[in-house]
């Protein structure tokens, strides 16, 4: 529990930005999830929309400060590799 002022406006400072930062973070996490769902189902076209929302989501995720650069070039560079396989077996 904080006991000073300033404690308390840090708190509160916590709280706006973590549901902040949720409000990137869980759309972004269900993106990926559903392009790896589509890439169970084999389809291409599906395969390319999933990929294509879970990207603009990283994206914009990092660009908000959410996730740092790195981690969403990161996760880009693994989905689109996962993708490639799919689709490109060989």
């Amino acid at each position: 529990m904080a006991n000073t002022a300033s404690a308390e406006k840090r708190n509160r400072q916590r709280i706006k930005r973590r549901a902040r930062n949720l409000s990137h973070l869980t759309p972004m996490r269900t993106y990926i999830k559903r392009a790896r769902a589509a890439m169970a189902t084999k389809d291409p076209a599906k395969i390319e929309a999933a990929l294509k929302l879970a990207v603009r989501a990283i994206d914009k995720a990092a660009q908000k400060g959410v996730i740092k650069k790195q981690t969403a070039s990161r996760k880009v560079s693994r989905l689109v590799r996962a993708a490639h396989a799919v689709l490109n077996p060989s």
